[in-house]
């Protein structure tokens, strides 16, 4: 189902069932005109911290809808603040925007609409997160943005020296995984990146997007960059950090593509064989200019899917990787439940047994089985499991990042009762007793963070 026709069923939907209605993402804030739109409630991609109150007002039949970007004496802000309490997904995994937008104008991307240009976080603000995460149990930080690599431009600094700051705090057995980064902002530090994605606290592990492997193709796109370009990148890297993992995206059928650029894609795949590969069919978002040009045929773009798909799961990464040894991180449960899910050094997905002794814990295994997309690990019957956390993880659903002044707001509001509710001086957190709390308080806290883990469930949901 296209993209847009799912955003508007779910409002369809919920319209039907006289639900009060609040959107949030990059569709809305790129087309915030859009007829299906009308009436509704909007929190632009920058606004997210001001969820409690367009909730409030949404509830009292207003509407609302704040899709300003923020600015601090005329510079472009990164968005929220990091700060911001919050409740994770997951426990022991603290996911860190480090940018907003991007400095590309690609011919098919909505994104650069609604996320406008590259607006980086202060290094100070992303070490001091890190540290925080960490003092509150977490023992795996992932960077994200539109794109990585590009960090920093636009305030007088660069990732590699981000990095080097943030793996000062990392504690030993935590590790740090990076996002995604296009290619022409790696070229200038393929050497610094080398060094720090060997670093034993950094996954040697890096999302490099490909796209079509034709250059004709990504001028149409506005890529900035040729696959030469993409070649040495992942030529480099595999050089200088031996068993890196490289994923990559690419794109079938974007207009223009012809049967013979499709081919050299699929000999792209066939020559670098990469273990990890998001393969998306393009669909021409409404107001890009991708939208504009000729289209490829349904059915071709349809078949030029399945045969890259075809090509992909024609090889196996990881048999030859039965019988090592080696040192992996656990920090979920799989889907079926059967596993717990652990990385090794190489940020590959190593399936080990549930043994609640080894949640979030580094644990030495023997590999003694492969499929496509994991391997299985059985722990070596004498090697000690390592904890690497410097303290004990939040509890599921316990709230993260509570500032100094909103705990005090607290306490000014005679919420001072168990133990429970104090700061602990060695992680800085609190856990929230709810039933005890101010209820308008409790109330807008706990609206506006269920709101919030619900919008974004939704959005990974309808663009992944």
């Amino acid at each position: 189902m296209k993209i847009q026709d799912h955003f508007r069923n779910s409002i369809k939907k919920a319209q039907e069932e006289n639900k009060k209605i609040v959107l949030a993402g990059c569709v809305p804030q790129a087309q915030p005109r859009q007829d299906y739109l009308k009436g509704l409630s909007i929190i632009g991609v920058q606004q997210i911290d001001r969820v409690v109150e367009v909730v409030e007002e949404t509830i009292k039949g207003h509407s609302v809808r704040l899709l300003g970007q923020k600015k601090d004496n005329g510079r472009r802000l990164g968005g929220a603040r990091l700060d911001l309490p919050k409740i994770r997904k997951n426990p022991l995994i603290e996911i860190i925007s480090i940018n907003t937008g991007c400095l590309n104008a690609c011919t098919y991307c909505k994104t650069k609409h609604a996320r406008g240009n590259l607006a980086s976080y202060p290094i100070d603000e992303l070490v001091d997160r890190a540290k925080q995460s960490f003092q509150e149990g977490v023992c795996e930080i992932w960077l994200t943005s539109e794109d990585t690599g590009a960090y920093g431009r636009d305030i007088g600094t660069n990732l590699p020296t981000l990095l080097w700051k943030l793996v000062e705090v990392i504690p030993e057995g935590a590790m740090l995984r990076l996002g995604m980064t296009n290619p022409p902002y790696i070229l200038e530090h393929l050497e610094e990146m080398a060094k720090i994605l060997n670093h034993p606290r950094v996954y040697a592990f890096l999302h490099i997007p490909v796209q079509p492997a034709s250059d004709s193709v990504l001028m149409e796109m506005k890529r900035e960059y040729c696959v030469a370009d993409f070649k040495r990148v992942v030529d480099f890297l595999k050089e200088k950090v031996p068993g890196i993992t490289i994923a990559t995206d690419i794109i079938c059928g974007f207009p223009g593509e012809t049967d013979q650029d499709f081919q050299e894609t699929v000999k792209l795949v066939e020559e670098y064989k990469f273990p990890s590969l998001f393969i998306n069919q393009f669909y021409p978002r409404p107001g890009t200019p991708a939208a504009k040009m000729e289209q490829v045929p349904a059915q071709v773009k349809k078949q030029r899917t399945k045969d890259l798909s075809r090509v992909f799961h024609s090889y196996s990464p990881y048999n030859h990787k039965i019988g090592e040894r080696q040192q992996v991180l656990v920090t979920e449960e799989s889907f079926d439940s059967k596993f717990y899910v652990a990385h090794n050094r190489f940020y590959e997905q190593v399936l080990v047994p549930k043994n609640p002794a080894f949640m979030g814990k580094m644990v030495e295994v023997d590999i003694c089985e492969s499929g496509k997309h994991f391997m299985k690990g059985q722990p070596v019957s004498d090697a000690k499991v390592y904890t690497p956390s410097i303290s004990k993880p939040l509890a599921k659903g316990e709230v993260s990042g509570l500032t100094k002044d909103f705990r005090n707001g607290l306490g000014s509001s005679g919420s001072h009762t168990s133990a429970a509710s104090q700061c602990d001086s060695a992680s800085s957190r609190m856990v929230l007793p709810m039933p005890r709390l101010h209820q308008d308080c409790a109330l807008r806290m706990s609206v506006g963070l269920a709101l919030l883990a619900l919008l974004f469930a939704f959005f990974v949901k309808v663009y992944n």
